[in-house]
């Protein structure tokens, strides 16, 4: 896997990647050394390291920016750079953090940077970052930007990864094993080798391309998408058959609604497969393309079993394709293990 979790005294302070951060920050070496038993994520690229993230949980007030921020438990972006054209790692970083943040229970994210990183500030800007203030040292002015995750501004993008609830319809669609634990790789289950899981575009982005030729009428923009991953060979359904994740709908279109080219550039950042399935797909009469966010795994899988019997799903009813009520979905995520602070209702 090309994205790491290494201590800092693995790595090697001197690489010729961290120049432009010596440079930006005088005192870096020394906060390098400060930091060796702590972890980032590193990403390499033909054995190039071409990204670096560093993530912070903070509890008490911030006084190095102005205005301060109160005492509360919150994440820090301490360091996230990237040396990648035309990629989607910063994407991928990002969701990185988001997560992290969800996991911690942090409910607000912060990050100072220098205004002249503006590609930074745009990825951060669409996904719900604030320019909340300033960070006068002596290296210069940063700017600071907050995202906290109560600031409900209803766009889905603003508002990753918090699940509205509230008037959105919600929906079990059905995935094959091959292609969910590629596709949602947050969502492994525990008998899968975290081996097969590739650290490609799709596998750790925010949005993901769901290609089907099922009758999904009426789904639109802002619904919910619970994802159920069918079977595998070991063992019936009824026990190996599970709801793992839920995405948010972000636009559903009929493939050939895309250009040839413009199909074949989403399907190779958001889907699991390669250019000439892809091909197939658009050219093919009555395929939708489902474009999600992945907003939450969940920390318990829910067997076909546990849909029927406690959730009330009929088990007669067709599984590839089916509307939930607000109370299953509800239920879906109390058992299923999710932070319900991250949804409203």
């Amino acid at each position: 896997m090309n994205l790491e979790y290494l201590e800092f005294s693995k790595l090697d302070i001197n690489n010729e990647f961290f120049d432009s951060l010596r440079s930006d920050y005088k005192e870096f070496n020394e906060w390098f050394l400060r930091k060796q038993k702590e972890k980032a994520y590193i990403y390499r690229e033909n054995s190039i390291m071409i990204g670096f993230l560093y993530l912070k949980i903070e509890n008490s007030e911030v006084k190095d920016v102005e205005p301060r921020l109160p005492a509360k438990k919150r994440l820090k972006i301490g360091t996230m750079k990237i040396d990648a054209h035309g990629t989607k790692l910063g994407e991928r970083f990002l969701k990185k953090a988001i997560d992290y943040a969800v996991r911690e229970n942090a409910l607000e994210i912060y990050v100072t940077v220098f205004p002249k990183h503006k590609a930074l500030i745009s990825l951060f800007e669409e996904y719900g970052f604030e320019k909340y203030g300033v960070k006068k040292t002596s290296n210069g002015e940063e700017l600071v930007f907050l995202k906290t995750f109560s600031n409900i501004k209803n766009n889905i993008l603003l508002d990753y990864p918090i699940i509205n609830a509230k008037k959105s319809r919600k929906y079990l669609l059905s995935i094959y094993p091959k292609w969910h634990t590629e596709l949602f790789p947050d969502s492994i289950l525990n008998t899968e080798s975290l081996d097969i899981i590739e650290d490609i575009s799709q596998t750790n982005s925010i949005h993901k391309i769901y290609l089907t030729s099922m009758k999904i009428g009426g789904v639109r923009s802002g619904d919910i998408i619970v994802i159920y991953r069918t079977k595998d060979d070991n063992g019936p359904a009824w026990y190996r058959s599970v709801a793992t994740s839920i995405c948010i709908v972000e636009e559903v279109q009929l493939s050939k609604s895309y250009t040839l080219q413009k199909f074949l550039e989403l399907g190779a950042k958001y889907s699991v497969f390669d250019e000439q399935e892809l091909r197939k797909w658009h050219a093919k009469d009555g395929s939708f393309v489902i474009t999600m966010t992945y907003n939450a795994a969940m920390s318990k899988r829910l067997t076909m079993q546990t849909l029927v019997e406690k959730i009330g799903l009929d088990k007669e009813e067709y599984w590839g394709f089916r509307e939930l009520s607000d109370n299953q979905f509800k239920a879906i995520v109390k058992m299923g293990g999710i932070n319900e602070d991250f949804i409203i209702y």
